[in-house]
C-alpha cells in the first residue's frame, strides 16, 4: 500500500496478513489427491481457528504450498501439538481435540497420519502419509489446546479470526476537492486493490448494509446517505475499472471479503450496468468528528446519555483495549468464553471506532480488578450496545481476571504516524524524537519531559507504551537535524500525537538547545500496571502513639509531618496512621526501577538500598480535598513477596539482589515497617478521605495510571480512626464517587 496517498489504509494490510487471505475453497469429503511430499521450507506457517475457542486453542490449520488446510485426527497425538502449539509460540501443549470439535474447515486436507516424536522444530519434520494425500473428511479436522504460557522474546498470536476471501486491501477514494486534503476521509468511491492499482465495486444492488461494513473497515461506526447526484456527474467524466459486483453484506461481518459477492473477468470497465460505482459516506465517533458543529452535536448527544457504561483499559493505542462495562455503580471486566469478533464490533461501535479488528482473549491488555460483570457474551453484531446483547452472568468459578476480554478496533486513517520519527537509536523502538513542522523536521526541546509525553510519543509513532522517557541523547546523535521546532511541550497522557498537547507554539522557549538536550524515547510492546490491594489497608489500618527515641530513623529519611523537627526529642511521641499495603503486577511486563542499581542510595540507617526516591504518597485529605497530612513511601525494596500460582519470583533484596515486582506477583509492606504510615500528630478529629497513589510521578511506564490512585473514608475522632469503603480510584461510577467524597461520616460511633 503506498504510503503517500493520504486515503490509503496501511492497518488493514496488517489485518489481512493476520487473517490471511488466500483463496479458500469449499472443502470435499472425498480423498484430495496426493500434493507434493517434500518437507515444506521456512514458509509453513500455522493458525488457530474456528469456534468457540480462546486465543491458545481451535483447529489446527496449516499454509501449504499457497493454499490453507486442515490436519486429519487419524492417529494423532499429543506429541503433535507439542510441535504445534510451539510453532505458535506457546510452551507446550495441553491437549488436543478430534472430530472437528472446533467446526469443519474448508479446502484441502493437507496432512493425515502424522506421527511427531514431540522435539520436531515443524509438523513438516514428523512422520505423516505426504502433502494432500488423505483418506479424511472435514469431520474429521484436528485441534489443539496450547499451555497460554508464551515462548519468551515470541509475538502475541491470539487473533480470534475468521477465514476470508481473495479481497486484500480496500480505501475509499475522496473525490470532493476539500475532502481530498483532510483526514480522516469520511466519504468516497469504494475501490479495491487489483493487481499493482485499484478498481471499483459496481453499485448496482448495493445498500446500507454494505456501507456500514466498508465504514467499520475505515474505522467509522455507522454509514450515512450519500449525493449520487454528485458522482453521477464525476464518474460519467471518468474511465473506471470494475472488480467486484453484486456485494450482499448483512452489515455484521468485519470486513468485505466476508460478504458475497461475485468478480469480474478480464475487461471489465464498461461491465456495470448501472453505470456507477459504489460510494459510502461514514459518520466519524467523537474522536475523529471534524467541523465545530459536528463536536457539538456529538457532546450534546453525550451529556443526554450520561456516562459512559463500557469503556476501554489499559491499550497502548487508540481503539484498543481490555473491556470493562458499569454495573449497579461498580467497573467490572467481561470473561472471554465465546468472545468473538461480532460482539468485539459492538463494543468498538457504540466506543464511536469502527469494527473490529481483533477480538483478543487471555487477558491480553493486562488483568482489570472487581467484579468479572458479564460471561459468555454473544452478539449478533446489529446490537446498537453490549448491554443489548443475551449473555449470562457469572459466578466467582467460572472465571477470573486472568480470562479478561478486550479488543482492538479499526479506527480511521489520521496520518499522525508521518509527522514523527526516531532518530539514531539502536533499534526502531528508541531514538532521539524529530517531528514535522510544516516541511520541516526538527528536535523536541527536553525540559519538562516525562513519561507523559513520551507516552503519546510512543503511541503517535505506533511502538506501544513508553519504557523511558530520554531527556539527554547525546548518545544517538546520528542525524542531520539539529534545528529545534517544538519545545514546552505539556501532555495529559492520551492525546493521539504530541501537537495534540499544549507547547509553545512559534515561540520556542528552551534552556538547553541543541541535539544534547532533545527528547527520546525508548517505546516498548508491551508495560507492567501496578494496582493497590485496597481491602487490605481497610482491614490493617491502626492508630500507634510512638516514642521519639524511635523514630531517629524515620526522621532522617523524612518519614514525619514537618512539625516534629520542633519536637522535644528524644521526649514525647509522634500519632501514626499505620496500615498494609499489598502492591499487585497486573501488567504483561515486569515493573523495574528507573534507576539502574548503580544510582541506587544505601541507607545506613535501616540497613537497605532505595531503587526510587518516591514510590507511593500517603494523604489524609479533607472531603472538599484540602491536604492536611501527608506521608511517603520511598521503596525500600522493590521485591516479589508472594506470586499467583504458577509464577516464579524473580527479584528479591537480599545481598543486593535485583529489585522489582515480577508480573502476577506482588509487593508486601507490613504495617509493623518504618515509614509504612500517615503522622497524624496534628489532625483534628472529623471526617477525611485517605488517599494511597502508587508511582505518583509516572517515573515508571504502566500500561494504565488511572488505577494508580486508592480511596477510602475516614472518621478520626481524637483517639481512634475507622477506615472504611477503600476502592481503586476509577473502580466506581461518577455519581458514586461524588457521594463518596461528600460522605458525612458516621454519626452513630461517638465517644461519650
Amino acid at each position: 500500500m503506498g504510503g503517500c496517498s493520504s486515503w490509503a489504509r496501511p492497518e488493514l494490510l496488517l489485518l489481512l496478513l493476520l487473517l490471511g487471505s488466500a483463496w479458500l475453497r469449499v472443502g470435499s469429503a472425498h480423498p484430495t489427491p496426493p500434493g507434493p511430499t517434500h518437507p515444506p521450507g521456512p514458509q509453513l506457517r500455522v493458525r488457530l481457528a474456528g469456534y468457540p475457542r480462546k486465543h491458545n486453542e481451535g483447529r489446527v490449520e496449516v499454509f501449504y504450498n499457497e493454499e490453507w488446510g486442515t490436519i486429519c485426527d487419524d492417529d494423532f497425538t499429543l506429541g503433535n501439538a507439542h510441535v504445534l502449539c510451539r510453532h505458535l509460540g506457546f510452551v507446550a501443549a495441553t491437549g488436543w481435540a478430534h472430530s472437528a470439535k472446533y467446526g469443519k474447515g474448508v479446502g484441502r486436507i493437507w496432512l493425515d497420519n502424522v506421527n511427531c516424536a514431540g522435539n520436531e522444530k515443524s509438523i513438516g519434520d514428523c512422520k505423516h502419509r505426504g502433502w494432500g494425500n488423505s483418506d479424511c473428511s472435514h469431520e474429521e479436522d484436528a485441534g489443539v489446546v496450547c499451555k497460554d504460557e508464551r515462548i519468551p522474546g515470541f509475538k502475541d498470536s491470539n487473533v480470534i479470526e475468521t477465514e476470508q476471501s481473495h479481497v486484500e486491501e480496500v480505501r475509499l477514494r475522496p473525490v470532493v476537492s476539500g475532502g481530498r486534503r483532510q483526514l480522516p476521509v469520511t466519504e468516497g468511491i469504494v475501490e479495491v486493490r487489483y493487481k499493482d492499482s485499484w478498481a471499483q465495486i459496481c453499485d448496482q444492488g448495493w445498500d446500507s448494509h454494505n456501507s456500514r461494513v466498508v465504514c467499520g473497515m475505515m474505522g467509522f461506526p455507522a454509514e450515512k446517505k450519500v449525493n449520487r447526484n454528485f458522482y453521477k456527474l464525476f464518474t460519467e467524466r471518468q474511465q473506471l475499472n470494475y472488480r467486484l459486483h453484486s456485494v450482499s453484506c448483512t452489515g455484521t461481518e468485519v470486513h468485505l471479503s466476508l460478504c458475497s459477492f461475485e468478480f469480474y473477468r478480464g475487461n471489465s470497465s464498461a461491465a456495470c450496468s448501472s453505470g456507477m460505482p459504489a460510494v459510502v459516506s461514514c459518520v466519524p465517533g467523537p474522536l475523529f468528528a471534524t467541523g465545530n458543529a459536528h463536536k457539538k452535536k456529538q457532546r450534546q448527544q453525550q451529556q443526554q446519555q450520561g456516562q459512559p457504561r463500557i469503556r476501554l483499559k489499559g491499550g497502548a493505542r487508540v481503539g484498543e483495549g481490555r473491556v470493562e462495562v458499569l454495573r449497579s455503580s461498580e467497573w467490572g471486566t467481561i470473561c472471554d468464553d465465546r468472545w468473538n469478533l461480532p460482539s468485539a464490533s459492538v463494543v468498538c461501535r457504540e466506543l464511536g471506532f469502527g469494527s473490529a479488528k481483533e477480538a483478543l482473549t487471555g487477558a491480553r491488555m493486562g488483568q482489570g480488578t472487581g467484579p468479572i460483570h458479564l460471561n459468555e457474551v454473544q452478539c449478533r453484531g446489529t446490537e446498537k450496545s453490549l448491554w443489548d446483547c443475551p449473555s449470562r452472568n457469572i459466578t466467582q468459578e467460572d472465571c477470573k481476571h486472568t480470562e479478561d476480554a478486550a479488543v482492538r478496533c479499526n479506527i480511521p486513517y489520521m496520518g499522525y504516524e508521518n509527522l514523527i520519527r526516531l532518530a539514531g537509536g539502536r533499534t526502531e523502538f528508541e531514538g532521539r524524537v524529530e517531528v514535522k513542522r510544516g516541511s520541516k523536521w526538527g528536535t523536541v526541546c527536553s525540559d519538562g519531559w516525562t513519561t507523559k509525553e513520551a507516552m503519546v510519543a510512543c503511541r503517535q509513532l505506533g511502538l506501544g507504551y513508553s519504557l523511558h522517557a530520554v531527556t539527554e541523547t547525546w548518545y544517538w546523535d546520528a542525524s542531520n537535524v539539529t534545528e529545534m521546532v517544538m519545545s514546552g511541550v505539556k501532555c495529559a497522557g492520551h492525546e493521539m500525537s504530541l501537537s495534540h498537547c499544549q507547547h509553545h507554539g512559534a515561540s520556542l522557549s528552551c534552556r538547553n538547545t541543541g541535539t544534547r538536550f532533545a527528547a527520546g524515547v525508548i517505546c516498548s510492546e508491551t508495560a507492567s500496571d501496578l494496582l493497590l490491594h485496597a481491602p487490605l489497608v481497610q482491614e490493617t489500618a491502626y492508630i500507634e502513639d510512638r516514642p521519639l527515641h524511635m523514630l531517629y530513623c524515620a526522621a532522617e529519611e523524612n518519614c514525619l509531618a514537618s512539625s516534629a523537627r520542633l519536637a522535644n526529642w528524644p521526649y514525647g511521641h509522634r500519632r501514626l496512621l499505620r496500615f498494609s499495603s499489598q502492591i499487585h503486577n497486573r501488567g504483561r511486563a515486569d515493573f523495574r526501577p528507573k534507576a539502574g542499581r548503580h544510582s541506587w542510595v544505601w541507607h545506613e540507617c535501616h540497613r537497605h538500598y532505595h531503587s526510587m526516591d518516591i514510590f507511593t504518597h500517603y494523604d489524609i485529605l479533607t472531603p472538599n480535598g484540602t491536604k492536611v497530612a501527608e506521608g511517603h513511601k520511598a521503596s525500600f525494596c522493590l521485591e516479589d513477596t508472594e506470586c499467583e500460582e504458577d509464577v516464579a519470583k524473580r527479584y528479591e533484596c537480599a545481598n543486593f539482589g535485583e529489585q522489582g515486582i515480577t508480573v502476577g506477583c506482588w509487593d508486601l509492606y507490613r504495617h509493623d515497617i518504618d515509614c509504612q504510615w500517615i503522622d497524624i500528630t496534628d489532625v483534628k478529629p472529623g471526617n477525611y478521605i485517605l488517599q494511597v497513589v502508587i508511582n505518583p510521578n509516572f517515573e515508571v511506564a504502566e500500561s494504565d495510571f488511572t488505577n494508580n490512585a486508592m480511596k477510602c473514608n475516614c472518621k478520626y475522632d481524637g483517639h481512634r480512626i475507622w477506615v472504611h469503603s477503600c476502592h481503586i480510584g476509577d473502580a466506581l461510577s461518577e455519581e458514586a464517587n461524588k457521594r463518596f467524597e461528600q460522605y458525612p461520616g458516621q454519626l452513630n460511633n461517638q465517644i461519650s
